[in-house]
């Protein structure tokens, strides 16, 4: 029986991936978190097969979540699934230990081959993210620009903040608390290297991310 933890904030996907995993009499549903500090504590006490990850998580950036969990739990499948189709995303994924990629609008054929082709040792990418893979290396995108990293989450607070808005209103705006506002400006300033908001904002438009 291979045991799966799903780690996303969206009940429509957690509702959605379920469905489509209830009637593989393999797998297992062994858990369902919301946020990073979820998992975290899950991963504590048992150990999955397979942990199918939201890149975007509302307390902690997906790919660090990742980055993280594979230092301490070496043989764990990580499948990315997100809706954002990037190729500094997945390649960011794929550094940081994950094993496969998914976009959210993926049918149930294309969710069970990518843990099946995890499961074996392969890596795995919907063939959007392979394309898009290829084509950031087909540009030739300078070592810059792979290296920031943006979630998307990361990528709305960055334009609020280049309209001006303040971390309360940033919160107000994204329905959000300030404390997770104020973590991602932090995360923000520590990707671009910046110590003020002004040098992250000149920083994020030499890198064409504004």
């Amino acid at each position: 029986m291979t045991k799966i933890l799903l780690v996303d904030d969206h009940p429509l996907v957690r509702d959605g991936i379920q469905t489509m995993l209830k009637d593989e009499a393999s797998l297992q549903l062994a858990g369902s978190s919301k946020t990073a500090a979820e998992a975290l504590a899950f991963l504590a006490n048992e150990e999955p097969d397979i942990i199918l990850l939201d890149i975007s998580l509302p307390d902690m950036d997906g790919l660090q979540l990742c980055e993280k969990i594979r230092v301490k739990y070496k043989t764990v499948k990580i499948i990315g699934l997100t809706s954002t189709n990037e190729a500094g995303i997945i390649t960011g994924l794929l550094q940081r230990g994950g094993n496969g990629y998914l976009l959210k609008n993926m049918e149930r054929a294309d969710l069970l081959e990518a843990i099946q082709t995890v499961l074996k040792g392969r890596v795995y990418l919907s063939s959007a993210a392979n394309d898009k893979v290829l084509e950031q290396f087909q540009h030739g995108k300078t070592a810059k620009e792979a290296e920031v990293l943006l979630t998307r989450r990361e990528k709305e607070i960055l334009q609020l903040l280049s309209d001006g808005l303040k971390g309360p209103q940033i919160a107000e705006r994204l329905f959000l608390s300030p404390l997770t506002v104020e973590t991602h400006r932090k995360n923000l300033l520590r990707k671009f290297n910046a110590n003020s908001v002004q040098l992250l904002l000149k920083s994020a438009r030499d890198a064409g991310l504004l």
